[in-house]
């Protein structure tokens, strides 16, 4: 059965078939998956309809397949079976296959693909949609880019981060998918947003062929955001849909924004049911993050939740001297061990020190030596010699509440001595960058929920009894000074 033996009824049964499903499904579903559907024709009693993408065909097939099958029988009875198949809009030309080499360079402007020539949607208004990811390069150039820098090889290794550091490995390794998502938490500046910059570095140098997309939660939801602006929302999914690795650092930033945590949840959904990768990194464990919806939540802590702890004075020392190395500075060991010894916050502020050590020897032409790093860091070295230790708050909460400093660490939980110590456990919270599950740990090995209830019924005292309120604000007073 050929398409001529319908007839000119052709074209007006599908004029009626996607009146039917407008008006099942709504204006919404039928702007973004139906009305973008073209007739191809019939043969054998199958009606063949086209769509522009691959990820889209998979939509309609899913749940739009069935349902014009059903519709274009009631039409016509001659109908057996529709097909969906993938045929790009007018103007836009596929790109060109990137070589499978080792090599992680993107290709020169003469040989790299060639972009849609056709307008995209909203051009007409004066404003660009975001255009859909149709090779490697296309995603890359829609996500962050790539810190050169931050590869495996360059990582230095310790106790604190070992297991980050393995299992991001296994990830970038491996061609299946060995947990999803892979969720690496930590600190500001010990080397999770490094971890994700080499998985991506490593999977493309293994697999040109594979997409890799990393990008920020905030640029995330600012291009949801774009999206949504310009009635575009059909390219925002492709283009996260469509790649084979996504990385999205810093996913903290997505609480309390319910309709970008809505986009992030069906995103997430649709790479894990395709065997896709997900790597994801924030400051606190899925179970710490505040402001998430429940099912959010469960999802980030689906595969494996990998920490990364403060930094150790070995680790530091041996950052320091690969940093020095690399920038070709011959670094007195006392000047190295002197940082590693007094700058414990971060990898970023040591690497900050040892970079205006240099930087000072360069321009000014004085050796470098430990009276010179000290004058040179002398702000920095102020600030860190101020930073409150969680022992430190124990001690002075237990002092001023008189009762032993044991009993910051001890079982008891008679309200003399739970009540500071809950004041110790939000003080903590409040004046070091310490996450819940340490803070437990330096309580007696507590769990983060105990940490999180002690936080909160001290806000509600606080809120409720001005006295409570000034003599907490006294102890923060005194231990900041």
């Amino acid at each position: 059965m050929r398409s001529q033996e319908f007839g000119p009824s052709l074209e007006a049964q599908w004029v009626r078939v996607r009146a039917r499903l407008k008006g099942e499904f709504g204006e919404a579903a039928y702007k973004s998956w139906l009305k973008p559907l073209t007739l191809v024709g019939v043969e054998d009693g199958t009606v063949r309809i086209a769509v522009p993408t691959r990820f889209m065909q998979d939509w309609v097939r899913q749940h739009y397949a069935d349902r014009i099958k059903t519709l274009w029988r009631a039409e016509n009875k001659l109908v057996r079976t529709v097909e969906v198949v993938v045929q790009p809009a007018a103007g836009v030309q596929a790109p060109a296959p990137v070589p499978a080499t080792g090599s992680a360079q993107r290709p020169t402007a003469s040989a790299a693909p060639a972009r849609p020539a056709a307008t995209p949607a909203g051009a007409a208004h004066g404003y660009a949609a975001p255009a859909i990811a149709r090779s490697a390069d296309d995603v890359e150039d829609f996500g962050a880019q790539l810190d050169p820098r931050f590869t495996f090889q360059s990582f230095v290794h310790g106790k604190s981060n070992e297991f980050a550091a393995a299992a991001a490995r296994r990830v970038a390794e491996e061609a299946k998918v060995p947990f999803n998502p892979l969720f690496l938490y930590g600190g500001v500046g010990l080397g999770k947003t490094h971890l994700m910059h080499a998985i991506a570095w490593h999977i493309r140098k293994r697999n040109p062929q594979r997409r890799v997309l990393y990008l920020s939660a905030e640029k995330f939801m600012y291009q949801f955001i774009r999206a949504m602006r310009f009635k575009d929302t059909m390219s925002f999914k492709e283009q996260f849909r469509s790649v084979d690795v996504l990385l999205v650092d810093d996913v903290q930033f997505i609480a309390g924004k319910d309709a970008t945590q809505e986009e992030f949840f069906h995103t997430f959904n649709a790479l894990v049911d395709q065997n896709k990768q997900i790597v994801l990194s924030a400051d606190k464990s899925p179970a710490d993050l505040e402001g998430l919806e429940d099912r959010v939540r469960s999802r980030l802590g689906w595969g494996l939740v990998a920490d990364i702890h403060p930094t150790t004075y070995e680790l530091r020392l041996g950052i320091l001297q690969s940093k020095a190395e690399k920038l070709g500075v011959a670094m007195p060991p006392k000047v190295l061990e002197f940082l590693a010894h007094k700058i414990v916050a971060n990898i970023r502020e040591l690497e900050g020190a040892l970079n205006r050590i240099v930087a000072h020897s360069t321009l000014v032409g004085r050796p470098i030596g430990l009276e010179s790093a000290q004058e040179v860091l002398h702000d920095l070295l102020r600030a860190s010699d101020r930073r409150v230790t969680i022992e430190e708050i124990q001690k002075k909460v237990a002092e001023h509440f008189a009762i032993r400093l044991a009993d910051m660490h001890s079982p008891r939980r008679a309200r003399q001595v739970a009540r500071p110590r809950q004041v110790a456990m939000y003080l903590a919270k409040q004046l070091t960058s310490r996450s819940l599950p340490e803070i437990g740990r330096k309580f007696g090995g507590r769990d983060h929920t105990t940490v999180m209830h002690a936080v909160r019924k001290i806000d509600e005292l606080r809120a409720a009894d001005a006295a409570f309120s000034e003599d907490v604000e006294l102890l923060r007073r005194m231990l900041e000074a």
